[in-house]
C-alpha cells in the first residue's frame, strides 16, 4: 500500500484499545507497522479469532517472549531501525524489560518513543487499573451525557480508547516527527487518555465558562434538552435524529412535520417546550421509518434516519464514498473492515492488508534484521519465539 507515511517505520507492542488502534491509522496512511506479539499473554484473541481483530489490519507480527533475555536483544535490534515505537502498558513495564525510553533512545536517539495509558505516566492514578468509562468518569465526561433526571449514560468505549486515546497517540507521533525533521532527535510521548478525552470537552468548558451550558446534563440544547436537538419514533418502531439548530432547517422540519404555527417559537421553554416535543413525536408517529427516509432525501432539515450498523455499511453515502470495504478472508471469502477516512491525492482506498495471524511474519522479520537460520533455529529452542 502507498501512502503519505509510506517509509515510516513503527514498532508496536501488542496491547489492547487505543494502541493498537493508533497502529491501524498509521498502517493505513502507508507506515510499515510490526506488531511485537507475546505469546500466550490473552492480550489479543489468537489463532482464528484473530482475523477478526480488524483494527490490527495492515501490519506484521512477529511473536517474542520479552520476558526472556533473547527475546529483549531481538527487540532491541528492531528498535534500533525504527522510527516509532509504539507502547500501551502501565507505567514501569517497559522499563522491568530493560525497554524503557532511556536503553531505547541510547540505541536510537531519533526515535519517538510513544507511551499510552489510561492515567499518564505520573500522578496519583498512575498505577491504578481502568477502562474507557473510567476514564471518562473522571475527566467529568460521563456525567454531562445522559436524559434530565436519569443517571449518566455509559456510551460505546468511543471516547477515551479510540477519541482521547488512540487518535491522539497517532496525532502526537506525527507532531514529534515533525519535529524531528528540526532538531534530528526523537522524544517520549507522555499520552493519556483521561487528558485526551478532558480535550473533547474544550467547547463545553467555553460554554460553561459563558453561563449557556448547566452543569444538569439533559437540560441542554445539544444534549437532548432541546426538542430540535433530539431523536424521534416513527410509527414502525425505527427513530429519526432531528439536529434542526438553525432557523431556517427548524423551519423547514416544521412544515414538513405539518406544524407550521411552531415556525417562530422555536426555542420553547416550560410547559411550550413539553408541548411541543410531543406535538414533534406524534407527527413522526405518523409515518413509517422508510417514509420518513424519503421525505427527508429531499427536505434540508436536518433530520437523518439512525441506521443499524449493517444498514450503515450499506447505505447509498457509504458505498458512494467508499467507507466500508471488505478483503479477502480464507473461511468467510470476504470480511468488512471500515476504510481509511481520510482521502489523498494518488492512494488507493479499495485495498487493505487484514490482521495478520499471530507470528505470521517472525522469521522474515528476523531476517531482515540481521538473524541467520541457525540464530532463529536456537530462538526457537528456547521458546522466546
Amino acid at each position: 500500500m502507498g501512502g503519505p507515511l509510506r517509509g515510516l517505520r513503527v514498532v508496536e507492542m501488542a496491547a489492547l484499545g487505543p494502541t493498537p488502534f493508533a497502529a491501524m491509522m498509521l498502517a493505513d496512511l502507508g507506515a510499515d507497522v510490526i506488531r511485537i506479539d507475546r505469546p500466550g499473554d490473552g492480550s489479543e484473541a489468537t489463532g482464528e479469532e484473530e482475523r477478526f481483530q480488524t483494527r490490527n489490519r495492515g501490519r506484521r507480527s512477529l511473536l517474542l517472549d520479552l520476558k526472556h533475555p533473547e527475546g529483549s536483544e531481538v527487540a532491541r535490534r528492531l528498535i534500533t531501525n525504527a522510527d516509532v515505537l509504539l507502547e500501551g502498558f502501565r507505567p514501569g513495564v517497559m522499563e522491568r524489560l530493560g525497554l524503557g525510553p532511556e536503553p531505547c533512545c541510547e540505541i536510537n536517539p531519533s526515535l519517538v518513543y510513544a507511551r499510552m495509558t489510561g492515567w499518564g505516566q505520573g500522578g496519583p492514578r498512575s498505577q491504578v487499573p481502568g477502562h474507557d468509562i473510567n476514564y471518562i468518569a473522571l475527566s467529568g465526561v460521563l456525567d454531562a451525557i445522559g436524559r434530565a433526571g436519569e443517571p449518566p449514560l455509559a456510551p460505546l468505549n468511543l471516547l477515551a480508547d479510540f477519541g482521547g486515546g488512540g487518535m491522539l497517540l497517532a496525532f502526537g507521533v506525527l507532531a514529534a516527527i515533525f519535529e524531528r525533521m528540526t532538531s534530528g532527535k526523537g522524544q517520549v510521548i507522555d499520552a493519556a487518555m483521561v487528558d485526551g478525552v478532558s480535550l473533547l470537552m474544550t467547547t463545553y468548558y467555553g460554554l460553561f465558562a459563558q453561563g449557556k451550558w448547566s452543569l444538569e446534563r439533559g437540560t441542554n440544547f445539544i444534549d437532548s434538552g432541546s426538542h430540535f436537538f433530539e431523536v424521534y419514533e416513527t410509527a414502525d418502531g425505527g427513530f429519526v435524529s432531528i439536529g434542526a439548530y438553525e432557523p431556517k432547517f427548524w423551519d423547514t422540519l416544521c412544515l414538513v412535520l405539518d406544524l407550521p404555527q411552531w415556525t417562530t417559537r422555536q426555542w420553547a421553554e416550560g410547559e411550550e417546550e413539553i408541548e411541543l416535543r410531543e406535538a414533534i413525536a406524534t407527527a413522526f408517529r405518523r409515518k413509517s421509518f422508510d417514509e420518513w427516509r424519503a421525505i427527508f432525501a429531499t427536505n434540508e432539515a436536518c433530520a437523518t434516519p439512525i441506521l443499524t450498523t449493517r444498514e450503515a455499511a450499506n447505505s447509498e453515502h457509504a458505498v458512494a464514498r467508499g467507507s466500508v470495504i471488505t478483503v479477502d478472508d480464507p473461511i468467510d471469502g470476504k470480511l468488512s473492515h471500515i476504510g481509511n477516512p481520510l482521502r489523498f491525492d494518488g492512494m488507493a482506498y479499495n485495498s487493505l492488508v487484514p490482521a495478520p495471524e499471530l507470528g505470521a511474519d517472525t522469521e522474515a522479520i528476523l531476517r531482515e534484521i540481521g538473524y541467520e537460520p541457525d540464530a532463529i533455529a536456537a530462538l526457537k529452542g528456547t521458546h522466546t519465539i
